[in-house]
C-alpha cells in the first residue's frame, strides 16, 4: 500500500520503503537495526523492498529524469541547498538514531552531519558557476576549403537513473544523503538509495527529509527513491535492472568487484563507480625516524586506532628500513596501543570481518604479533593490533597486501633501499600513500616516493592518511584495487563528472541548444570558445 508522505511522522520509525512521494510496504520480510554496544535492537521494522515495487521504482526514476534533467541549475541548486536545510531540522533525533545504530559517539555523527550539509552546499556553488560542464564551442567556417567546417558544440550531460549503495562507515557523509547522492542530483540524475542494513532508521530519518526538500522545491515524483533490502538481492535486481545508468558504492573489495562483473554482464553494460578500500601505506624515511621516532609513534597510533579504525584510509601498513629508530617507534607505537580500549566497531559483519582478517593475518609465517589493547572485550568491540614482518617475508605472501579493516597496521621491516622499493612496486593501487621524511629524505629517496605516487590517489606529506578534506583538489580514488576507475573521484566537486557524458551538437539551432551553449552565453558560464577560455557572448 502507498501512502503520501505528508501522512506520516518523520520521526517516526514507519520502516517503509521511499518511491518517490510515496511510501510503500508490500513485502512480508522485514528487519531491525541493532545497536552494536549493546546488542539490543533498535525500534523500527523495516520492510524489504518487493520486485514489483523495485520495478515502480525504477519507472518513477526514469520519468523523473524526463523533467530533472531540464531543471536550471538554480533550481537544482535550491533543492540541494534544501536537502542540507532538511536534514539540520531533523535535530538531535537524527544524531541519536545514527550514533545507536553505529556506535559512533554523538560527536561524531555532529560533525559527519556537518560535512553532509557542506557537500551539499558545495554541489549547489559549483552547480550555479557552472564550467563543471565543461562547454566546449567550435565555430562554423562555411568558407574552409577544400571542405567547409560545421558548428560544433559539445558539454557534460546526465546519464540517467544512478543507483547509490549507502556504505557501513560513514551513515550520513557516505549514506542516504552523501557525497554520491548529492554528486548524482548535482549532475542532473534521480537516485536511488539502497539503505545500508545497518543503520536503517538513519537512512530512513534522511530519506524522508530529501523528499520533503524535493517536494518543496518543485522537483519530481520520483526524483529519490530509498529502498530496503538485505543480503544481495536488491543490490543485484538494482545493477541489473535495464533502466539503472550508472552505480556508487563505497565498500569492500569482494562487493565492489561482484556488483562490478553483474553490471558488465548486462546487456547494456554500465560502469560501477566503487571505493573498495585501501591499506594506505606509510613510508617512514631514515632522517625523519632518526629525528622523531617516538613523536610519529604517539601520532600513528592515534591514526590507526581512530574511529576503531573503519576509515577506508586507516595506515595499513607502515614501511621502513630497519634500525634502531625503528626499534624505537615500534616499542613507543605497542606502549600506546596497549593503552587503548577495545571499543565497539559499526555492526556486527564489520566485526567479525574484522576478526577473520586479523586472525587471518597473524597466522602468517613471519609475522609477529607486536603490541595488541589490554582488556577484555565485549559485544562487537575490536582490538587494536599491531604487527610487524621482514620486507622478505611481506613479498613473499600476497596475503599480507589485503586489507584488515579495523584498528590494525603491520610495520615492514626493510633491510635496505632496493626492498623498500621493492617492497612498494609489488602493491596494487592505494587510495593514500604517505611519506614521513625531512627535506633531506625526500632528496635521497625519490624513487621510493614516486612510486608511492604511481600506486595512490592522493600522496600525502608529513600527516596522517585518516582524514579526506572536502573539496575541488581532493581525489578519493586511486588505481584498481583501490576503485573500479582510478581517473575518478569519490569526494569533492570532480565527483559529480562519475554521473555525465558528453553529448555534441552538430548545427543545432539556437533555440534547441542548452543554455551553456548558446551564443549570447546568458549563464556567464567560462567555455572554450575557437580555442579561448572566456565567459562572455559570441
Amino acid at each position: 500500500m502507498l501512502l503520501p508522505l505528508f501522512l506520516i511522522n518523520p520521526f517516526n520509525m514507519h520502516g517503509k520503503n521511499q518511491i518517490g512521494f510515496a511510501l510503500s510496504s508490500n513485502g512480508e520480510l522485514m528487519q531491525k537495526a541493532v545497536n552494536p554496544a549493546t546488542g539490543q535492537f533498535l525500534s523500527g521494522d523495516f520492510i524489504n523492498a518487493t520486485d514489483e515495487e523495485i520495478e515502480l521504482t525504477m519507472e518513477r526514476a526514469t520519468a523523473a529524469f524526463a523533467v530533472y534533467n531540464k531543471k536550471s541549475a538554480e533550481e537544482k541548486a535550491l533543492f540541494l541547498e534544501a536537502i542540507a536545510d532538511e536534514i539540520l531540522a531533523l535535530g538531535d533525533a537524527l544524531v541519536r538514531r545514527a550514533s545507536s545504530e553505529t556506535a559512533l559517539p554523538e560527536a561524531r555523527i555532529i560533525g559527519e552531519r556537518g560535512r553532509t550539509m557542506g557537500q551539499l552546499k558545495a554541489f549547489a556553488s559549483h552547480l550555479r558557476e557552472g564550467s563543471w560542464k565543461e562547454a566546449r564551442i567550435d565555430l562554423a567556417q562555411p568558407d574552409r576549403q577544400p571542405l567547409p567546417k560545421p558548428d560544433i558544440r559539445k558539454m557534460l550531460v546526465p546519464v540517467g537513473p544512478v543507483v547509490v549503495f549507502a556504505a557501513s562507515n560513514f551513515p550520513l557523509a557516505f549514506s542516504t544523503a552523501g557525497g554520491d547522492t548529492a554528486s548524482a542530483l548535482a549532475a542532473g540524475n534521480p537516485v536511488i538509495v539502497k539503505a545500508h542494513g545497518a543503520h536503517l532508521g538513519t537512512s530512513q530519518l534522511v530519506a524522508d527529509a530529501i523528499c520533503r526538500a524535493a517536494k518543496k522545491t518543485g522537483m519530481p515524483d520520483g526524483v529519490f527513491s530509498n529502498l530496503n533490502g538485505k543480503g544481495y538481492q536488491l543490490g543485484t535486481a538494482l545493477v541489473k535492472h535495464p533502466k539503472t545508468k550508472s552505480v556508487a558504492f563505497t565498500g569492500s573489495l569482494s562487493g565492489g568487484m561482484a556488483l562490478h562483473k553483474t553490471a558488465q554482464e548486462r546487456a547494456e553494460p554500465i560502469p560501477v563507480f566503487a571505493e573498495m578500500g585501501s591499506i594506505n601505506p606509510v613510508v617512514m624515511l631514515p632522517k625523519k625516524m632518526d629525528a622523531e621516532a617516538v613523536q610519529l609513534a604517539d601520532v600513528y597510533a592515534g591514526s590507526i586506532t581512530l574511529g576503531v579504525g573503519q576509515f577506508c584510509t586507516n595506515p595499513g601498513l607502515i614501511v621502513a628500513l630497519d634500525s634502531p629508530s625503528l626499534n624505537d617507534f615500534i616499542a613507543q607505537l605497542s606502549l600506546s596501543i596497549k593503552k587503548i580500549l577495545p571499543a565497539s566497531m559499526l555492526n556486527e559483519n564489520v566485526y567479525k570481518g574484522y576478526v577473520a582478517a586479523r586472525e587471518t593475518a597473524l597466522a602468517q609465517s613471519g609475522v609477529t604479533l607486536e603490541a595488541e589493547a589490554e582488556g577484555d572485550t565485549v559485544n562487537f568491540e575490536g582490538r587494536p593490533t599491531v604487527t610487524s614482518v621482514s620486507g622478505e617475508g611481506f613479498l613473499k605472501n600476497t596475503t599480507l597486501q589485503e586489507e584488515v579493516f579495523g584498528p590494525y597496521s603491520l610495520v615492514i621491516r626493510c633491510s635496505n633501499k632496493e626492498e623498500l622499493l621493492e617492497v612498494l612496486q609489488s602493491m596494487g593501487g592505494q587510495l593514500t600513500s604517505t611519506v614521513m621524511a625531512t627535506e633531506a629524505d625526500v632528496a635521497e629517496h625519490a624513487a621510493v616516493i614516486e612510486q608511492l605516487g604511481n600506486i595512490s590517489g592522493r600522496l600525502i606529506f608529513n600527516g596522517v592518511p585518516t582524514g579526506v578534506e572536502v573539496c575541488s583538489a581532493m581525489q578519493h580514488g586511486g588505481p584498481f584495487p583501490a576503485s573500479t576507475d582510478g581517473r575518478f573521484t569519490s569526494v569533492g566537486t570532480d565527483a559529480i563528472l562519475r554521473f555525465v557524458r558528453p553529448l555534441s551538437y552538430q548545427n543545432c539551432p539556437q533555440s534547441f541548444l542548452p543554455e551553456e551553449l548558446k551564443d549570447n552565453n546568458p549563464l556567464q558560464v567560462w567555455r572554450v570558445v575557437d580555442g579561448v577560455r572566456n565567459n562572455g557572448p559570441i
